[in-house]
Parts: C-alpha cells; structure tokens; sequence
C-alpha cells in the first residue's frame, strides 16, 4: 500500500488549504481512511478518519472548520481545511487501515501511512 499526501504549504490564519492523499495498492472506498498531524517537539495526533463510505470523526480541535472526504474514482481522500489557525500548523499525514475499530484513531492503530505534507499558518 502507498499513501502520498499533498497540498500543504504556507497560508494566512484564516485561510484554507485543501489536502490530497492518493493511494495505491489499496481500495479507499473499502477502507478507513484519516488524517493526523504532528507539530515540531508534540506527538503525533488524530484529526480525522473516514469510516468506509460513510460515517466520519474529527477531532474537538478541528470539528466545523476541517472536512474529510473520499473521491473513490480517484482513489483519492482529501482534508479540507477551513478557517486555519498557527496552531494548525504541522506535517499532515493520511493513513489507513482496513477494518475499522471501535476505539478508533490511534497512531498506532494504523499501519500504512503517507510520507506526509506541512501546513504553516502565519499569524
């Protein structure tokens, strides 16, 4: 399986950047999909997951300004975030797994991941 995320990059607090993470080896619609970050000296956390084709989780710090969504054509899961934050600012990176678990999402709970994508917000 591969994961290649894209779409980061520097951005203005209050703007929006749309993240890409293609995959290959691996079907997305049958799969769960999410996205975590890690910011300089913190550990890796979850921002959000994709529940197969339907179904999605955030976390508290992200709810109604980030989206996760799945192109299956493409095979393509995205992160759309809105409203940025500096302390959004991380490298991004989607991972996924197959089947899904109920004390969903770990880092540790997922073994293949992408090579991850930064996102530097300005204040």
């Amino acid at each position: 399986v591969q994961l290649q995320a894209s779409g980061g990059g520097l951005v203005q607090a209050g703007g929006s950047l749309r993240l890409s993470c293609a995959v290959s080896g691996r079907t997305v619609s049958t799969s769960i999909m999410s996205w975590f970050r890690q910011a300089p000296g913190k550990e890796r956390e979850f921002v959000a997951v994709s529940k197969y084709s339907t179904g999605t989780r955030y976390a508290d710090s992200v709810k109604d300004r980030f989206t996760i969504s799945r192109d299956n054509a493409k095979n393509t899961v995205y992160l759309q975030m809105n409203s940025l934050k500096p302390e959004d600012t991380a490298v991004y990176y989607c991972a996924s797994r197959i089947n899904w678990i109920v004390t969903c999402c770990r880092a540790s709970d997922f073994a293949s991941w992408g090579q991850g994508t930064l996102v530097t917000v300005s204040s």
